[in-house]
């Protein structure tokens, strides 16, 4: 995990790369705990489940997350190719700058 960024803010990063690998249910509970900020039990009520239920999802969904990250390494390259662009930026003349700006507006 980057230091530069908490772990909530990470997961929430890992989701928008992995979410299509997750199962609906999965995608709800954590859209409800990261994005919306529901406590368990409001979750738990929400799909009619129980709280443990909720926490063992959430568990899961981040175990799943992280282990996507490590195989796949989607967020790490793309902070890699963010980092070499900006440095590139710094070498380049006007049509690689434009260059550059067409491959940013591509992620």
């Amino acid at each position: 995990m980057s230091e530069n960024i908490d772990k909530k803010a990470y997961y929430a990063i890992l989701f928008e790369y992995y979410k299509e690998l997750l199962t609906d249910k999965q995608i709800e509970t954590f859209i409800c705990y990261y994005n919306e900020d529901y406590s368990l039990a409001e979750i738990a009520d929400e799909f009619g489940t129980s709280r443990n239920a909720v926490w063992d999802t959430l568990k899961k969904v981040v175990s799943l997350l992280e282990s996507y990250e490590e195989k796949l390494k989607l967020y790490e390259k793309d902070q890699k190719l963010s980092d070499y662009l900006n440095r590139l930026k710094n070498h380049v003349d006007d049509e690689g700058a434009k260059i550059i700006v067409d491959i940013e507006e591509m992620e």
